[in-house]
Protein backbone atom coordinates (compact mmCIF):
# COMPACT_ATOMS: atom_id res chain seq x y z
CA UNK A 1 0.00 0.00 0.00
CA UNK A 2 1.45 3.39 -0.82
CA UNK A 3 1.98 5.71 1.65
CA UNK A 4 -0.49 9.07 0.80
CA UNK A 5 2.08 12.19 0.20
CA UNK A 6 0.86 14.24 2.85
CA UNK A 7 1.76 11.38 5.47
CA UNK A 8 5.61 11.90 4.33
CA UNK A 9 6.77 14.10 6.21
CA UNK A 10 9.75 14.41 8.44
CA UNK A 11 10.08 13.45 12.30
CA UNK A 12 10.65 17.31 13.31
CA UNK A 13 8.01 18.48 10.88
CA UNK A 14 5.47 15.94 12.55
CA UNK A 15 6.83 17.34 15.81
CA UNK A 16 5.66 20.95 14.52
CA UNK A 17 2.49 20.14 13.13
CA UNK A 18 0.97 18.57 16.53
CA UNK A 19 1.54 21.81 17.99
CA UNK A 20 -0.65 23.22 15.14
CA UNK A 21 -4.55 23.29 16.08
CA UNK A 22 -6.54 22.08 13.17
CA UNK A 23 -8.46 24.31 11.11
CA UNK A 24 -5.65 27.39 11.68
CA UNK A 25 -4.29 29.56 9.25
CA UNK A 26 -0.34 28.96 9.01
CA UNK A 27 2.29 30.58 7.13
CA UNK A 28 5.97 28.17 6.93
CA UNK A 29 8.73 31.13 5.67
CA UNK A 30 11.15 29.10 4.06
CA UNK A 31 8.86 26.62 3.70
CA UNK A 32 10.90 24.36 0.95
CA UNK A 33 8.71 22.25 -1.26
CA UNK A 34 5.31 22.45 1.41
CA UNK A 35 5.75 19.12 2.94
CA UNK A 36 4.69 20.68 6.03
CA UNK A 37 2.19 22.79 4.29
CA UNK A 38 0.75 20.02 2.27
CA UNK A 39 0.33 17.49 5.53
CA UNK A 40 -1.52 20.46 7.20
CA UNK A 41 -3.69 21.21 4.80
CA UNK A 42 -5.04 17.43 3.79
CA UNK A 43 -4.62 15.99 7.32
CA UNK A 44 -5.94 19.18 9.93
CA UNK A 45 -7.87 21.39 7.85
CA UNK A 46 -5.59 24.52 8.08
CA UNK A 47 -5.34 26.99 5.45
CA UNK A 48 -1.96 27.41 4.52
CA UNK A 49 0.32 29.72 2.61
CA UNK A 50 4.22 29.26 2.08
CA UNK A 51 7.04 31.44 1.75
CA UNK A 52 9.98 30.16 -0.21
CA UNK A 53 12.85 31.89 -2.70
CA UNK A 54 14.04 28.79 -4.17
CA UNK A 55 12.04 28.85 -7.76
CA UNK A 56 12.19 24.91 -7.95
CA UNK A 57 10.79 24.25 -4.65
CA UNK A 58 8.31 26.55 -5.35
CA UNK A 59 7.19 24.98 -8.53
CA UNK A 60 7.08 21.39 -5.93
CA UNK A 61 5.04 23.26 -3.84
CA UNK A 62 2.64 23.91 -6.17
CA UNK A 63 2.04 21.35 -7.88
CA UNK A 64 1.28 19.84 -4.83
CA UNK A 65 -1.50 22.35 -4.54
CA UNK A 66 0.08 24.57 -1.93
CA UNK A 67 -0.08 28.57 -2.72
CA UNK A 68 3.22 30.03 -1.66
CA UNK A 69 5.09 33.06 -2.35
CA UNK A 70 8.41 33.66 -3.89
CA UNK A 71 9.79 36.21 -1.44
CA UNK A 72 12.82 37.36 0.59
CA UNK A 73 12.04 36.25 4.16
CA UNK A 74 14.82 39.13 5.20
CA UNK A 75 12.93 41.80 3.38
CA UNK A 76 9.56 41.11 2.40
CA UNK A 77 7.94 40.38 5.91
CA UNK A 78 6.61 43.85 5.67
CA UNK A 79 4.29 42.11 2.80
CA UNK A 80 1.59 40.33 5.82
CA UNK A 81 -0.46 42.55 7.60
CA UNK A 82 -0.47 42.05 11.94
CA UNK A 83 -2.62 39.05 12.55
CA UNK A 84 -2.66 37.63 9.38
CA UNK A 85 -2.51 34.37 10.24
CA UNK A 86 -2.88 31.78 13.32
CA UNK A 87 0.41 30.17 13.66
CA UNK A 88 3.84 31.01 11.29
CA UNK A 89 6.65 28.21 11.16
CA UNK A 90 10.13 28.19 10.67
CA UNK A 91 12.18 25.12 10.68
CA UNK A 92 15.46 24.76 10.33
CA UNK A 93 15.94 28.15 8.59
CA UNK A 94 16.71 31.12 11.42
CA UNK A 95 20.46 30.20 10.56
CA UNK A 96 20.11 31.26 7.10
CA UNK A 97 18.65 34.24 7.26
CA UNK A 98 20.46 37.51 7.33
CA UNK A 99 19.06 39.43 9.95
CA UNK A 100 17.33 37.17 12.72
CA UNK A 101 16.49 39.14 15.13
CA UNK A 102 13.95 40.98 12.42
CA UNK A 103 12.55 38.31 11.46
CA UNK A 104 11.29 36.76 14.98
CA UNK A 105 9.99 40.25 14.85
CA UNK A 106 8.26 40.43 12.28
CA UNK A 107 6.88 36.38 13.10
CA UNK A 108 5.52 37.57 16.26
CA UNK A 109 3.85 40.69 14.78
CA UNK A 110 2.38 38.10 11.67
CA UNK A 111 0.89 36.03 14.20
CA UNK A 112 0.28 35.08 17.90
CA UNK A 113 1.92 31.81 17.87
CA UNK A 114 4.94 31.38 16.57
CA UNK A 115 6.93 27.73 16.02
CA UNK A 116 11.11 28.16 15.40
CA UNK A 117 13.55 24.86 15.41
CA UNK A 118 17.27 25.59 15.11
CA UNK A 119 20.05 23.46 14.68
CA UNK A 120 22.14 23.24 17.61
CA UNK A 121 25.93 24.41 16.78
CA UNK A 122 27.06 23.43 20.54
CA UNK A 123 25.63 19.90 20.09
CA UNK A 124 28.43 17.95 21.31
CA UNK A 125 29.25 16.23 18.26
CA UNK A 126 29.52 19.08 16.90
CA UNK A 127 32.06 20.62 19.60
CA UNK A 128 34.13 16.93 18.65
CA UNK A 129 34.20 17.75 15.16
CA UNK A 130 36.01 21.24 16.23
CA UNK A 131 37.98 20.13 18.34
CA UNK A 132 39.64 17.50 15.95
CA UNK A 133 40.01 20.66 13.46
CA UNK A 134 37.06 20.31 10.95
CA UNK A 135 33.57 22.53 10.61
CA UNK A 136 31.09 19.82 11.67
CA UNK A 137 28.75 18.09 9.38
CA UNK A 138 26.10 15.94 10.60
CA UNK A 139 22.18 15.37 10.16
CA UNK A 140 21.16 18.80 11.25
CA UNK A 141 24.04 20.82 9.65
CA UNK A 142 24.48 18.60 6.60
CA UNK A 143 26.57 20.80 4.65
CA UNK A 144 30.50 21.54 3.95
CA UNK A 145 31.29 24.92 5.03
CA UNK A 146 32.18 25.68 1.43
CA UNK A 147 28.79 24.41 0.75
CA UNK A 148 26.53 25.45 3.12
CA UNK A 149 23.65 28.27 3.16
CA UNK A 150 23.51 28.67 7.03
CA UNK A 151 24.76 31.99 7.31
CA UNK A 152 24.88 31.98 11.20
CA UNK A 153 25.80 29.25 13.65
CA UNK A 154 23.93 29.75 16.66
CA UNK A 155 23.89 27.78 19.84
CA UNK A 156 20.14 27.25 21.30
CA UNK A 157 21.89 29.48 24.20
CA UNK A 158 22.33 32.12 21.63
CA UNK A 159 19.20 31.63 20.49
CA UNK A 160 17.36 31.78 23.79
CA UNK A 161 19.87 34.94 24.24
CA UNK A 162 18.02 36.89 21.51
CA UNK A 163 14.69 35.60 22.18
CA UNK A 164 15.02 37.83 25.65
CA UNK A 165 16.67 40.69 24.26
CA UNK A 166 13.83 40.53 21.98
CA UNK A 167 11.74 40.59 24.89
CA UNK A 168 9.54 37.54 23.12
CA UNK A 169 8.50 35.08 25.56
CA UNK A 170 9.38 30.97 25.38
CA UNK A 171 6.16 29.19 26.05
CA UNK A 172 7.93 26.06 25.36
CA UNK A 173 10.76 24.71 24.56
CA UNK A 174 10.83 20.48 22.93
CA UNK A 175 14.98 19.34 22.32
CA UNK A 176 15.25 17.30 19.08
CA UNK A 177 16.93 14.36 18.45
CA UNK A 178 19.77 14.35 15.54
CA UNK A 179 17.04 12.13 13.95
CA UNK A 180 14.22 15.44 14.76
CA UNK A 181 12.28 13.21 17.71
CA UNK A 182 11.71 14.56 20.61
CA UNK A 183 13.82 14.13 23.70
CA UNK A 184 13.68 15.21 27.33
CA UNK A 185 17.36 16.29 27.69
CA UNK A 186 16.71 19.67 30.89
CA UNK A 187 17.43 22.63 30.38
CA UNK A 188 21.04 22.99 32.01
CA UNK A 189 21.78 20.24 28.96
CA UNK A 190 19.79 20.71 26.02
CA UNK A 191 22.63 23.58 24.85
CA UNK A 192 25.27 19.96 25.04
CA UNK A 193 23.05 17.06 24.42
CA UNK A 194 20.27 18.50 21.98
CA UNK A 195 21.11 18.29 18.17
CA UNK A 196 18.49 20.74 17.67
CA UNK A 197 15.21 22.02 19.30
CA UNK A 198 11.67 23.54 18.53
CA UNK A 199 10.70 26.96 19.72
CA UNK A 200 7.33 28.12 20.70
CA UNK A 201 7.41 31.60 20.82
CA UNK A 202 4.82 34.29 22.24
CA UNK A 203 4.19 37.61 21.58
CA UNK A 204 6.40 40.55 23.54
CA UNK A 205 5.15 41.60 26.65
CA UNK A 206 4.23 44.97 27.70
CA UNK A 207 5.58 46.26 31.31
CA UNK A 208 2.52 46.18 32.75
CA UNK A 209 2.10 42.41 31.83
CA UNK A 210 5.23 41.19 32.81
CA UNK A 211 5.01 41.38 36.91
CA UNK A 212 4.59 37.77 38.09
CA UNK A 213 4.46 36.46 34.98
CA UNK A 214 6.32 32.67 34.57
CA UNK A 215 7.59 31.58 31.48
CA UNK A 216 8.03 28.30 30.98
CA UNK A 217 11.42 27.57 30.04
Amino acid sequence: MTTPVSEMIRTDLRVIAARIPPRSRVLDLGCGSATLLNHLMRRRGCTVMGVEIDPVSVTKAIGRGVPVAELDIDRDLDDFPDDSFDVVVLSRTLQAVRHPATVLAQMARIAPRVLVTMPNFAYWRNRLLLLGGHAPVSADLPFDWYDSPNVHFGSLDDLEDLLAALDLPIVACVPLSPRGAPSRWPAPIRNWAAGAALYEIGRARTRADRGGVEVKR
